[in-house]
């Protein structure tokens, strides 16, 4: 049993598949109010205090999202449910007692869809092997968690923008607060999440609000938010937010009175047809964090870069999680430039021909020169994972490596994955991360050999190292430097050649997108100890 701010919690029982360990779970913890009724699209609100002893309610449901299914990485089990006020967190401790590094893990799925609740991000085995005390949670997702207008703003923090933000925000603070209690040391606490989680925990190191708070963080597959890309145009935002009330037969304040499953269905259908016959000219693949002049005062290649400890991962074909789907297409060269072309309308409103030769042309030749794969399928992997992901990790790590004073690693993740996956997907890392890779739900992806339990071994191994100290470390894995652009300082992980180190495989790829200006480019220089700079006030119109 524990005690926190709110009320003292009893912990269940560890380990869902009934293995021994010293583990003590608890699970769906309160860690602010519902966000439901007044408090949707409210600033989060500390929740209630109760008396006696609150058991752990287990996992509980998703955050309401839709109904058309997760990506296998993050779905729940398929008996739990989707709501709107499961805003909660999980803690997993070896003891209550002492004062171990606390890792926070924020989940992705595009800002929409992704739980805390989902059995690959079971924190037992992670908290055990890498001593650690390991914190999970929901956050608001979707229009309820990612969007701006004014007609919605706090009346006490005068907020009016990305909720969900907001959500991780107070679950930091809280655990600053509360972790003492489960055995955490409340000066030592690491960030840690994936694609937009990944992008999260960038976010949450640049807030004043924040400084201090965090030690480190581990990006892995961060999605860089950007327009029109990732993100909607504050103008888009309440743009939306006014049809979609209008649809409902409300103004928009009068959001917060519809049925929230109805207005999740019609939010997705005002956007059914994003990009081809879009109502606007952003949010084009996702509608994440909007820059809103407070919590987001730039797109992400615009601000600095944290000065923090950082490790930051990248899968070695971040785009397979994608075109997996796809297969057999694109199966000759016209369907290849075809889905090439939809693929680079999502940054730009117009792409001319020659655009996407060029790009098709500078992977064939690249994939030759390397001896690697050149069919259509294997090329549309490849450019729709740099494109996306690749390009702007990479290059922020390199960044970083110059600009911060904070060490800095970077890793590149090679597993492959069985099939009928193929390469070494977005999300790939999560299930080694978490020691899952062998539960039911992975076992055909990923299996529980020799070379999974190595790879997973090692892989905790060095984000725990790091969470304790910062000096990534492992007995499976040679001396990891920091991470200098020039030489030969990337952790290669994953393959069965085993851990080592080398320069940044498939460079020659990325060197497109350095002059293809397609990505948003880097402004201004230097890096924040925690926080940078923002504006007192949100926009307004």
């Amino acid at each position: 049993m524990v005690r926190t701010g709110a009320g003292a919690l009893r912990a269940a029982a560890a380990r869902p598949d009934g293995a021994a360990g010293s583990v003590s779970a608890f699970l769906g913890v309160p860690f602010m109010a519902p966000p439901v009724g007044r408090l949707r699209f409210a600033s989060p609100r500390p929740h209630p205090p109760w008396s006696g002893v609150r058991p752990s309610a287990g996992h509980r449901s998703a955050f309401l999202q839709p109904r058309r299914g997760l990506p296998p990485v993050t779905a729940p089990a398929s008996a739990r449910t989707t709501a709107e006020d499961a805003v909660h967190a999980n803690v997993w401790t070896p003891d209550v007692a002492g004062r171990r590094p606390v890792l926070v893990y924020v989940h992705g799925g595009g800002w929409e869809v992704g739980t805390a609740a989902s059995p690959t991000f079971d924190g037992s085995r992670l908290a055990e092997h890498g001593d650690l005390v390991v914190v999970t949670f929901n956050y608001r997702l979707g229009p309820f968690g990612f969007g701006l207008h004014e007609h919605l703003a706090d009346p006490v923090t005068g907020l009016c923008a990305n909720w969900g933000l907001q959500d991780q925000i107070a679950l930091v603070e809280w655990v600053r607060t509360n972790i003492a209690a489960f055995g955490g040391d409340p000066e030592n606490i690491t960030l840690c999440g994936t694609s937009a989680g990944g992008a999260a925990v960038r976010q949450l190191a640049l807030l004043p609000r924040l400084g201090g708070v965090i030690r480190r963080i581990v990006p892995i597959s961060a999605a860089h938010v950007w327009t029109p890309v990732y993100a909607l145009e504050p103008d888009d935002a309440r743009t939306a937010f006014e049809a979609v009330a209008g649809r409902l037969g409300v103004d928009v304040p009068g959001l917060r009175t519809v049925d929230a499953e109805r207005l999740l269905t019609v939010w997705h259908e005002y956007f059914a047809h994003v990009p081809a016959g879009r109502p606007m000219t952003s949010g084009r693949w996702y509608r994440g964090p909007v820059v809103d002049g407070r919590l987001i005062p730039g797109q992400d290649a615009h601000r600095p870069v944290p000065g923090l400890p950082t490790l930051s991962v990248v899968t070695a074909t971040e785009g397979s999680f994608y075109t997996v789907a796809a297969r057999p297409s694109p199966a000759d060269g016209s369907e290849l430039r075809a889905m090439v072309r939809d693929l680079l309308l999502k940054g730009r409103a117009d792409v001319g021909e020659r655009l996407v030769d060029e790009v098709v042309d500078h992977y064939r030749v690249c994939a030759r020169e390397a001896g690697l794969p050149s069919d259509p399928f294997a090329l549309y992997t490849e450019i729709f994972g740099d494109a996306m992901f690749r390009h702007q990790i990479v290059r922020t790590a390199e960044r970083a490596a110059r600009e911060s004073g904070a060490p800095n690693f970077l890793m590149h993740f090679e597993y492959e994955v069985h099939p009928p996956g193929h390469g070494s997907p977005h999300e790939a890392t999560s299930p080694f991360l978490f020691g899952t890779h062998a539960i039911a739900q992975h076992r055909e992806a990923f299996g529980d050999g020799p070379l999974e339990r190595r790879v997973s071994a090692t892989l905790m191994d060095l984000v725990a190292s790091f969470a304790h100290d910062g000096a990534p470390r492992s007995e499976h894995a040679p001396r990891w430097p920091g991470f200098t652009p020039d030489e030969p300082s990337t952790m290669l992980l994953g393959s069965p050649d085993g851990p080592r180190i080398g320069a940044v495989p498939k460079a020659a790829q990325l060197r497109f997108w350095d002059t293809a200006d397609w990505h948003p480019r880097f402004r201004g220089s230097g890096s924040v100890p925690a926080a940078d700079p923002a504006a007192p006030d949100g926009p307004r119109r």
